[in-house]
């Protein structure tokens, strides 16, 4: 395979104007430099390896110091829904971000009424849309430093008088269960889109923060009302929790006009996290590729790891980020890779951390105004959401 490295360092090109472009080849596949501002440079290669056949579209992401920073998007800047990755990208040209590089993200809920919702974490730009599930996330912290791990929730609800039941946790924004509980936040629309169950509408009961919902966070809720049926409206300043039908008999009887706490925290904990994206597994750790255990059974979610399939992956290093896209199920261009051959390719790249994203046909590199990769439906899958490369206003950039 042809050293991106010494590739990229035989043809840097420092100019003092975004977005402009140098392209080179190699016999592998070619290259192309996107430089900006102070000397940091992002950088986008294609690797062609003939004999599998693989197409690897990996991205370069200077890290310290860099005017680029990474965002977490959801579609249509919600906690539910599907929209294209080029679609998510203009959403965040419009905040007045440049876009410059981007990949598909967590796995997601692709039918019923909460379609778009994550399997797993998501905190857009400080806002919780959807909590962890007990896997693997990515998450930077509020000292800027990436990590990816598995993060368990421990949302609880402290009940009015300090009564505490059996069925005290509860998730955000998700497809509630018949026996589980859902906390709703303005962040999935005008309404719950439930079905049935008891719905508790809640507004703050203290002059903390209230919205956006944050992770690490302790609220203080006031119970505004009470109803007998799904679909609540989610009114401004408030939320909604969502009893389903075999979780009422579980919980203490609740009037409107009392209060209730709700705890967001996690382990480890994420508070001051301001971007997170659920995936997994994790690919390397150390600088050493793990070894992929798929769970027990036969589900496609284990026999799918020891397959070959499309493929994304976000890693880094001290140095940079690193996000990886392999074309898969083509067999003239590209065939997938597996999860372990996904992080010995990772490792190659340099990364000393890393982990898997969505694959298959959600599969999806976006760089510098296209999308480079071949997905494996011909075409764009609407996804639920995504990590995106932007470059820093002036205004945000920290003194050399």
């Amino acid at each position: 395979m042809l050293s991106t490295d010494r590739l990229l360092a035989n043809h840097r090109l420092w100019v003092g104007c975004l977005g402009a472009l140098v392209f080179f080849t190699g016999p592998t596949g070619w290259a192309q430099q996107l430089s900006n501002p102070g000397n940091a440079t992002l950088s986008y290669t294609n690797q062609r390896i003939a004999k599998v056949p693989w197409s690897i579209h990996a991205v370069r992401v200077p890290r310290h110091p860099s005017p680029f920073e990474l965002h977490s998007a959801h579609a249509d800047r919600s906690a539910i829904g599907l929209t294209l990755l080029s679609a998510q990208i203009d959403q965040v040209r419009s905040n007045a971000l440049t876009p410059l590089a981007a990949i598909n993200g967590d796995f997601y809920q692709r039918v019923r009424a909460h379609a778009g919702d994550p399997r797993g974490l998501q905190i857009s730009d400080g806002e919780l849309l959807s909590g962890p599930s007990g896997g693997v996330a990515f998450w930077i912290d509020a000292q800027n430093q990436p990590h990816a791990t598995n993060v368990t929730s421990r949302f609880t609800i402290l009940w009015p008088k300090g009564n505490r039941s059996p069925q005290t946790t509860f998730d955000v924004n998700g497809d509630r269960a018949h026996d589980g509980i859902q906390l709703y936040t303005p962040a999935v629309g005008a309404s719950t889109h439930t079905t049935g169950g008891r719905e508790i509408i809640l507004e703050s009961a203290s002059d903390q923060p209230w919205a956006p919902l944050q992770i690490g966070t302790t609220y203080q809720a006031r119970v505004r009302e009470i109803r007998e049926a799904g679909d609540s409206p989610i009114a401004p300043g408030t939320m909604v929790l969502s009893i389903g039908p075999a979780a009422i008999k579980a919980i203490p009887t609740v009037r409107a006009g009392e209060s209730l706490s709700l705890s967001t925290e996690t382990f480890p904990s994420l508070a001051g996290a301001r971007q997170a994206m659920g995936g997994g597994p994790a690919l390397v750790r150390a600088g050493r590729k793990l070894k992929i255990i798929p769970p027990p059974g036969e589900s496609y979610e284990a026999t799918s790891m020891l397959e070959r399939h499309p493929r994304t992956a976000i890693g880094w290093n001290a140095r940079e980020y690193v996000l990886v896209v392999v074309d898969g199920r083509q067999k003239n261009l590209s065939v997938g890779m597996t999860l372990e051959e996904l992080g010995d390719t990772m490792a190659k790249l340099g990364c000393t951390e890393a982990t898997s994203l969505d694959g298959g046909g959600s599969a999806t590199l976006w760089y510098a105004g296209q999308i480079r990769n071949s997905p494996c439906d011909g075409r764009e899958r609407p996804i639920a959401n995504s990590l995106i490369v932007v470059a820093k206003p002036e205004s945000a950039r920290s003194p050399r």
